[in-house]
């Protein structure tokens, strides 16, 4: 918490900051709306997935603007997507490649927005990836983990084209992939891999993992199926959990709207939970990334959203059962919320 609070979020802030005053220098109002809109709404997810870089703190000055920056890019085009005046999936896609572009230092920068009329952001989305190339090329062992990170990238942007495109088309596309990935995720449901798809925990952590030297390739596919597809896919299914209300107000797609129930939704997030759990004992510093998975529990657990819906509040007491751990901080994010709305 020493690490975090006195030199990882102040950076953050500074990183966000930086590329705010970015944002609204962009020639086109809808592209700089979007931009600034999902700075000033999902600072926390920068947040977020810059806790992985405490864990290496001589090598802050490289993670911390790599995962903002890349987290900014996602949360953009999420934007983007979410509020599009286009339905066209070949534009996402082309959108989301930016984010491929991004995890590979050596790939050529490309008109992401070809396919639709908003188009001027006056370089913002490039300089975007230019900084995660840059920061990229100075983590030594990023050769190990290229593999894996863009395959992850690549299931992320699949998730986003098919989430986004026309609501009549959307639940048979996402069914049509999942069969391609069914024989290697066997154990999960569709809406449990989809959701998967749909972190960035992953490619955080083999970033952390491949600004070390010691790094083999061995050790980092370890690390991919220690992530991929548990603790992904509990970081998700909570944050769909505890958006229940909003996106059925409006039309949005959940994942957990394709649980039979709210007794079933608790039994299978706890099972994922506690695959997670069990994934991550064979990684360096386990201790660390238990920290991850109670403190992803206790972060959506605690949210004010959670007492305002009865069926999650009961999913969310069965979650706390049997979890010190969570619980404390559970308890500790509560205080900081009660504190901040004051």
């Amino acid at each position: 918490m020493h690490r975090l609070y006195r030199h990882v979020f102040p950076s953050v802030r500074s990183e966000l900051q930086r590329w705010r005053e970015t944002a609204e220098r962009m020639p086109d109002p809808e592209l700089r709306k979007q931009a600034i809109d999902s700075i000033t709404h999902k600072e926390f997810h920068c947040k977020g997935g810059a806790v992985y870089a405490a864990a290496n703190l001589p090598m802050r000055h490289v993670l911390i603007p790599l995962i903002v920056a890349f987290q900014t890019i996602s949360d953009y085009l999420d934007n983007l997507c979410d509020r599009s005046t286009s339905m066209d999936p070949e534009d996402f896609r082309l959108l989301h490649r930016s984010m491929l572009d991004a995890v590979d230092p050596d790939a050529p920068l490309a008109d992401y927005y070809a396919l639709r009329e908003e188009r001027e952001d006056g370089g913002y989305l490039h300089e975007l990836v230019r900084t995660c190339q840059a920061c990229i090329s100075r983590l030594p062992s990023y050769p190990h983990v290229r593999d894996g990170i863009k395959e992850l990238v690549g299931l992320y942007g699949d998730l986003q084209v098919y989430k986004h495109i026309r609501h009549d088309l959307r639940e048979q596309e996402l069914m049509n992939w999942w069969e391609k990935h069914r024989p290697r995720f066997s154990h999960l449901r569709w809406n449990e891999f989809a959701a998967a798809t749909g972190s960035t925990l992953g490619v955080f952590y083999l970033f952390l993992a491949a600004s070390g030297e010691r790094l083999t390739a061995e050790r980092a596919e370890a690390i991919h199926k220690a992530y991929f597809p548990h603790v992904c896919g509990l970081h998700i299914l909570l944050d769909y959990l505890i958006d229940q209300d909003e996106d059925l107000a409006g039309g949005d797609l959940n994942f957990c709207f394709y649980y039979e129930n709210g007794e079933t939704t608790a039994r299978q997030i706890a099972v994922i939970a506690e695959r997670a759990r069990k994934d991550i004992v064979g990684l360096d510093h386990p201790q660390f990334h238990r920290m991850i998975i109670e403190g992803l529990l206790a972060l959506y657990l605690s949210d004010p959203k959670v007492r305002e819906q009865k069926q999650v509040r009961a999913i969310s007491r069965q979650l706390m059962k049997g979890s010190p751990l969570m619980r404390v901080f559970f308890w500790a994010n509560s205080v900081w919320i009660r504190k901040a709305s004051v």
